[in-house]
């Protein structure tokens, strides 16, 4: 098992990849903690969790700074101990720039910026007392590349790749480890809305010609969760069929 007894917060894991890691984190031995807005959605991977692991669900606004604070805490007083945060929550608020109101603009910067910012404040006492830790950012190719009506978006997970660099060099010194996925076009609930047109053309992008799959993506977490990428800091992990080459 690569998470033996390893303590793991990910948020935004009451379904589509945050779901998927969670389950395939309990395989690899850790004890997960659910974090979630969605209390049905989070209890439900919870449940599957402990029929084989152990685990607990947290109702988690990400961009409230004190209920992050009493995720920790609480996680802490069960486990002693923080070894992985997964910063997976997001959200999508499409419109081109002309059309985006003021609550799309501050809601994905909550969300998706703000809300990494508060968790990993929140967690990275604990993995300093500790001497190691590690952490991963859900960025995206958005982020890298840009996309129409995404300015909010694409803002955001290019601000986290810069987050994920600048705390690297910070935390590295600390034992910390800090890295970030960007996942291409994948299958989850943020796409199901999507028209198939828009789909086909995603995969036609796409030099593999298909989307990726919420596993593509647990996996590379584990990856850069496990001990195997003990000298991996500061990267930003393309998982996207080829997309950006």
């Amino acid at each position: 098992m690569r998470l033996k007894n390893k303590v793991v917060i990910i948020t935004g894991a009451g379904s589509g990849i945050g779901k998927e890691t969670a389950l395939l984190f309990e395989k690899e031995g850790a004890k997960v903690v659910v974090a979630d807005m969605n209390e049905k959605t989070g209890e439900e991977t919870v449940a599957e969790i402990k029929k084989n692991g152990e685990g607990f669900f947290v109702q988690l606004d990400v961009s409230d700074r004190e209920q992050s604070k009493q995720m920790v805490k609480t996680t802490l007083e069960k486990y002693g101990r923080i070894d992985v945060l997964i910063n997976n929550a997001g959200i999508v608020q499409d419109a081109f720039l002309s059309k985006m109101t003021e609550e799309q603009w501050d809601k994905v910067i909550d969300i998706n910026l703000t809300g990494v910012f508060n968790c990993t404040q929140a967690v990275v006492e604990a993995m300093m007392n500790q001497g190691n830790g590690v952490i991963i950012n859900a960025s995206s190719i958005v982020g890298l590349n840009g996309n129409v009506g995404q300015v909010n978006y694409a803002a955001t997970k290019a601000g986290l790749i810069g987050m994920t660099k600048t705390l690297a060099k910070e935390l590295g010194k600390k034992g910390i480890r800090v890295n970030a996925v960007a996942p291409g076009f994948i299958t989850t609930p943020m796409t199901s809305n999507v028209p198939e047109k828009i789909l086909e053309m995603m995969k036609e992008k796409t030099p593999l010609r298909r989307l990726g799959e919420p596993k593509d993506i647990a996996n590379a977490y584990l990856y850069l969760a496990s001990d195997e990428a003990n000298f991996v800091n500061g990267a930003v992990l393309c998982v996207d069929g080829g997309l950006i080459i």
